[in-house]
């Protein structure tokens, strides 16, 4: 069994998809791809810094309706739409995460839409 996380929003561009904003399965949450918009769903659009600020902003506001914060990650998938954001990307990446950092893959120039990034997670919830 799984259960659907719902954020208090959806992005505004991708509210038609046929996706949920999150999924438990166990003790694992797996979020869908989030993207730097504001608090309407509307895309912020930037700096690859202040767009990768923006995503894990809504990644963080998707794992607080599971009780989970950023803490809980275990894997980061990364889609950049230019391979020269990763040295900004890692730079940012850094300031929100420690060691040991979670599993991650990087994709470079892959976005299918508007924006710098797009990151999808995995947290593990542990019991909570």
């Amino acid at each position: 069994m799984f259960t659907v996380i719902h954020g208090d929003r959806q992005s505004g561009r991708f509210t038609d998809l046929p996706t949920s904003p999150g999924i438990r399965a166990g003790d694992f949450v797996f979020l869908s791809a989030q993207f730097s918009s504001d608090a309407d769903g509307r895309p912020v659009c930037g700096t690859i810094e202040t767009e990768t600020r923006g995503a894990f902003e809504n990644v963080k506001r998707v794992l607080g309706h599971a009780g989970l914060d950023l803490s809980h990650i275990v894997q980061v998938r990364c889609y950049l739409a230019e391979r020269e954001d990763v040295a900004g990307f890692n730079s940012v990446y850094r300031e929100i995460f420690s060691e040991p950092y979670p599993v991650r893959t990087t994709l470079a120039g892959c976005l299918p839409c508007d924006g710098r990034i797009a990151v999808d997670v995995v947290a593990y919830a542990g019991g909570k």
